[in-house]
Parts: structure tokens; sequence; C-alpha cells
């Protein structure tokens, strides 16, 4: 049987990062996190891209439609003319699971939601006290 102490506080508290360690907002938020002394799950999605499935949980667990995740700077958004693109939900999700690099970044999961933190204190509102 695994004993825990429910009077200790970890700093492993689940938080999960979907991290471009290149893009200085995902860096900052990273560092809040951090600053609030968690040590966060960093997932590089790049390299480790999220399911339809995940993706799919992602955009529900934050409230919003697959298009508002999109990355919208970048060659690769120009190049597939998405701008002025009329596609439905799946078809967004479908789009950002081929091309990784469209998702926007970083989105934050914790126990007190998801978020996608642009600005980067946005994370705040969902770190645990």
């Amino acid at each position: 049987m695994k004993h825990t102490d429910s009077t200790h506080t970890s700093n492993t508290t689940t938080v999960s990062i979907y991290h471009n360690p290149k893009c200085g907002t995902s860096r900052n938020t990273l560092e809040l996190i951090r600053q609030a002394g968690i040590e966060p799950e960093i997932v590089l999605y790049l390299e480790t891209p999220p399911s339809r499935t995940e993706l799919t949980q992602l955009i529900a667990d934050m409230g919003i439609c697959a298009r508002d995740l999109v990355r919208t700077k970048g060659d690769l958004y120009l190049e597939l003319n998405l701008a002025n693109a009329a596609l439905n939900e799946d078809e967004w999700v479908d789009i950002m699971v081929e091309h990784p690099i469209l998702i926007e970044r970083p989105i934050v999961v914790t126990t007190h939601g998801t978020r996608l933190c642009r600005p980067a204190d946005r994370v705040l509102e969902i770190l645990p006290k």
C-alpha cells in the first residue's frame, strides 16, 4: 500500500505544459509555473504531438473552438492558405494533428483547468494555490 502524507505539499503537483522551448511566451509560462514551486510535466508537443483524441479533449477542456487554437504566425499557415479557409471543427483538428507546428502554445493543464496561456500570466488563473 502506498503511503501518502496529506500534510506534505508536493512540488510535483500534476501540472502539464505543452511547450515549445523556442517560444518566448512558452518559456515565460514555464518560468511562472516553476516560480510557483511546481515542476511540471513538460510535453514537447513538436516531438510528441498530441493524438487527435488528446487534442480534441484539450480544446473541449479550454472551452474554445478548434480554430482558436490554430497558430496564425509562421510560414505554414500562409502556405496552406488557412486565413480564409472555411473548415469545420474536425477539419481544423485534422490540420493541427497533421501539422503540430500549427498548435498555438503554451497549453497548460492543471486540476484547476486547462488554458492557452497567451499571455503567459494566464497560467496564474489555474495554478494550485
